[in-house]
Order: structure tokens, then C-alpha cells, then sequence
């Protein structure tokens, strides 16, 4: 049903406030732009660039551990001949998106978003921005995407290691990697053994004399090229657009049909993990190395393209070591079997530490919004909480496949209040009682089970769920009706009745 009759007594400043101009945020203009061509939207960047992840990991050889034609967007093909690509060639595909689709203009650089509050009276969000020079300003928006990332920006975790303030070399964490170090000739230490330490060690070993990776527990290993021969084999002979849906379909169903048979059959997986394993490395495949004491998937892969971590440990430039941290010295790392590490450089790829919305404080009428105590709502929207949505994209497949069903949904639910006259629209749940609490995350990585607690609250069943399952998400997305009967579409309290024949024309 509509709501005739009314007119709003004043708008908001813009209608859909876009938080982040990474993957999420980009993605989320680009579609408004197809599908919302009437409504107005504004993207806040905290960085003077946009990229978001991209722009702020500078560390050696920073490339995704997806590939490219999932990672990328689903309107945008991706057209470079490395699937798996590096930082730089990232934020070219996003930069050439922004420019050629007008985006950039839409960008507020170096606004953070310090809070965010909803105010009830006139179905609108209240966002307080402050500037590098710190002034603070105030934007209305009737509607608030949040595609600010699933991580702190300002503290990765960064395990305090006794003695690391006694070290006489350098110690560098990933998430800062600074411009001028030089570690050309000297002894390096990475601690960690995520897709951050599979990536630097290989591409620090270049030039390094020797590098180590220092893991508490093996990892599962997934060897591919970083060029998929029949992506490029189809741009060859058809058009551009088909090709890349054909070969993200592709990819799409290998991610499902790998995830889907480590946890059924995490026997036949491992075997094959493992046989590649050994033919990669040879006399220098080691069991204890490389048999992690869980089943894979039960940690997210760790993609290694061309197998360049064990080609560096074939010519002798690396090396893993499976041990314990006593302590740091001058000179080093002493382990727990008694053995040492001497080294130059220390890198602590130690992982991530959790932040959700951006360490936005959010709002409703001036009273705390705590996320944890929410339920996720077809995975993007949360109960009770009106003209908001949220990007967590998959852990088990790449994450911009999310962000675009995120934003298709987000755009038809925004036209959809526009045809039914509503300013608000909120996933009311009356009855959280009645819902099966699920893990949000089933993964058992540390950084996962370290960012538990602050995550908003999983169902087991659709729609107060965040789902790890693509193709079912696009599916359902598509085809469970707006007006669910769970989605409440409201005017504001503070509408007031237009006048008889009277037309109101927003202002631009």
C-alpha cells in the first residue's frame, strides 16, 4: 500500500549516504547509478584515496586470494590476463569504474564518519563527519550503506610478544608497512602463516637473504595459477561481457563445489591438497609442515599462485618453521624447543582485529545502537534497525559477490519505497525467542573467533540469517518478495498532509 496524501515538511541532504569507497561502497554507487538514477547518494572516505584495502596494504607483493572474475563486479569484467592480481592492478580496475562511471564526484575524501543517528520523527539518519583538519559537519541521508570493511583500520591484532622492545632490527606489521624500509640482503622473520604471511614471504625472499615463516600451526595450501587459461582462451572469441559471465560462473560453482566437498568429504580433500603439495616441493615436503590439525575449510585456503611460496623454498630463499615463541632479543627470535631465529627484520603478520561499521556510533533517537544485540536480516539488513545495510561479503567465496547482491537488493528495496510513498523501511522481528541461534562465522581462524562477540546475532534459517552459500543467496535475494510481511514500510512521524492538488517537487 502507498502513503497519498502526505509530503514530507523538509528532505533529507542526500538520500542514500554511502560509507567507504572500497569494493563495497563502489559497488553500491555504480549500481544506484543503473537502478536509482533519481535518488541522490554521497560515498564518505575516511583515506585521501579510495580502494579501501587496496590502498592501505603497501606491503611486498599485496595481490587477492580470489580470483578476479568473482572478486571483480558483476557489471564490470575484469580484463587483465592474471586472474589472481596484484594490489596496483586492483585499484586500477576501481579507479577506470569510478571515472568512467562519473563516480569520483560522488566522493567525499578524507570525511570519516564519527557517528550515526536515526532519528525516528524524520526517518532519516543524522551522520556527523570530521575533516583532516578536524571540523566536524553534519549530512542528513535517508538511508545509510555501510561498505566500510570487516576490519579495524587503526589496530590490526598484534600479539604482545615479550622482548620485542629489546630487538635491534626492524619489526613491521603488514597493516603499515612503511615506504622506506630496505630489506635487501637481510635475514627476515614472518610470523604467521595466513594468506598476509603466504603472500609477503615469497615476494620479500626476491631480494631478501633468507626468509622465514614462523608458524604456530601448519595451513592448508591451495596451489593455482595465477592466470586462468580459459578466461583468456574465451576473450579471445567472444565478446568481453559473455566471456566474464561465463568464466565468473565458472568460478562460482568451483568455489561451492570445493567449500561443499571439504566439509562432506574432508578426507578426499586433504588427500588432494596434500598430493599437490608434494609435487610442488619434493624432497622438501615435510608432514609436520604441511598437515594442519584441521580439516580444510574449517580455516579459510590460502591461495598460493604458481606454487611461488615452495618455488622460493626450492632455491633455498625460504623456509617454514612449525614452533613457539619464547621471546624477542636483540638478535632475534628465541623459540620454546630452545631453537633461535636470528634475523635483521621481524614482520608480525599476525592477522586482524575485527571492527563492525566502521567503529561507527550508531544511534536510534539518541540511544546506543549495540550490534551484537541485533539479528542479521537476509544478510545485510539487522532487526529492528530502519534504513540500514551492511556488506559482509563471504568468507567461503569472494567478498564482492555479496556486495553486489547486497546492493541489487538495497536499490530495488529503495525503489520500492519510492513507489509505495515510504521513508522508512525495518525488518521487524517481535519475537527473537522463537529464532535457533546459529554462528555468524563458521570458520575457526583466530581472528574469527576473536571478533565473535561483537558480531550482530545468526538464525539458522532464512531471513534472519548471513548465509555462507552464494548461489542461494542470489536466489532467495531475488526472489523472496520486499514486502515480506516482515518489512515494515513507514512515513515519517513528522509528515505533514499536503494541501488538496498539491504537487511537491523535491529540489535536487
Amino acid at each position: 500500500m502507498g502513503f497519498e496524501g502526505t509530503r514530507r515538511s523538509e528532505e533529507p541532504d542526500i538520500d542514500v549516504a554511502i560509507i567507504g569507497a572500497g569494493l563495497s561502497g563502489i559497488g553500491m554507487a555504480a549500481h544506484m547509478q543503473m537502478l536509482c538514477p533519481d535518488r541522490s547518494y554521497a560515498l564518505f572516505e575516511r583515506r585521501p584515496q579510495l580502494g579501501g584495502t587496496w590502498d592501505l596494504f603497501r606491503y611486498p607483493g599485496v595481490r587477492s586470494d580470489s580470483d578476479m572474475h568473482t572478486l571483480g563486479f558483476i557489471f564490470e569484467p575484469w580484463k587483465h590476463e592474471k586472474s589472481i592480481a596484484d594490489g596496483p592492478a586492483i585499484l586500477e580496475y576501481l579507479n577506470r569504474i569510478v571515472d568512467e562511471r562519473r563516480i569520483r564526484q560522488h566522493i567525499r575524501f578524507e570525511t570519516k564518519v564519527v557517528s550515526a543517528n536515526w532519528e525516528s520523527a524524520h526517518a532519516w539518519w543524522v551522520i556527523t563527519t570530521e575533516a583532516a583538519d578536524g571540523q566536524r559537519s553534519r549530512t542528513t541521508a535517508r538511508f545509510l550503506y555501510l561498505g566500510s570493511g570487516y576490519y579495524d583500520y587503526d589496530t590490526p591484532y598484534d600479539p604482545a610478544i615479550p622482548g620485542r622492545e629489546d630487538f635491534a632490527g626492524t619489526i613491521i606489521h603488514p597493516q603499515f608497512w612503511p615506504e622506506d624500509v630496505d630489506y635487501t640482503g637481510k635475514r627476515v622473520v614472518v610470523i604467521g602463516s595466513g594468506a598476509t604471511a603466504v603472500t609477503i614471504v615469497p615476494a620479500m625472499a626476491q631480494k631478501a637473504a633468507h626468509v622465514t615463516m614462523l608458524q604456530r600451526t601448519p595451513t592448508w595450501y591451495a596451489i593455482r595459477p595465477a592466470r586462468d587459461a580459459i578466461a583468456n582462451t574465451l576473450r579471445k572469441f567472444l565478446p568481453e561481457k559473455l566471456a566474464y559471465r561465463i568464466t565468473r560462473f565458472k568460478n562460482v560453482f568451483m568455489q561451492d563445489m570445493v567449500f561443499k566437498r571439504a566439509r562432506n568429504e574432508p578426507q578426499k580433500v586433504k588427500d588432494f591438497l596434500t598430493k599437490k603439495l608434494q609435487e610442488a616441493l619434493g624432497p622438501k615436503y615435510d608432514p609436520a609442515t604441511f598437515t594442519p590439525p584441521y580439516n580444510p575449510w574449517e580455516q579459510r585456503l590460502c591461495l598460493v599462485p604458481d606454487g611461488d611460496l615452495f618455488k622460493a623454498m626450492q632455491a633455498g630463499k625460504a623456509d617454514i618453521v612449525t614452533d613457539h615463541i619464547e621471546r624477542i632479543d636483540a638478535a632475534g627470535i628465541q623459540l620454546k624447543s630452545g631453537k633461535r631465529l636470528d634475523c635483521d627484520v621481524i614482520v608480525t603478520a599476525t592477522g586482524l582485529a575485527l571492527a563492525m561499521a566502521g567503529k561507527i556510533a550508531l544511534g536510534m533517537d539518541g540511544q546506543p545502537v549495540r550490534m551484537n544485540e541485533r539479528w542479521y536480516y537476509k544478510g545485510c539488513m539487522y532487526s529492528n534497525l530502519p534504513n540500514l545495510a551492511q556488506v559482509f561479503g563471504y568468507l567461503n567465496a569472494s567478498w564482492t559477490l555479496r556486495a553486489d547482491i547486497d546492493a541489487d537488493f538495497v536499490c530495488r528495496l529503495l525503489n520500492h519505497m519510492k513507489t509505495v510513498g515510504a521513508d522508512s523501511a525495518t525488518p521487524v522481528l517481535t519475537d527473537e525467542s522463537a529464532l535457533e541461534a546459529d554462528t555468524p562465522l563458521d570458520l575457526s581462524s583466530g581472528y574469527i573467533q576473536r571478533g565473535l562477540a561483537i558480531q550482530p546475532k545468526n538464525a539458522k534459517e532464512m531471513p534472519w540469517r548471513l548465509n555462507q552459500d552464494y548461489l542461494f543467496d542470489r536466489k532467495y535475494l531475488k526472489e523472496n518478495p520486499l514486502d515480506d510481511g516482515i518489512m515494515r514500510f513507514a512515513k515519517a512521524a513528522g509528515a505533514v498532509p499536503a494541501k488538496s492538488g498539491e504537487v511537491v517537487e523535491r529540489a535536487e
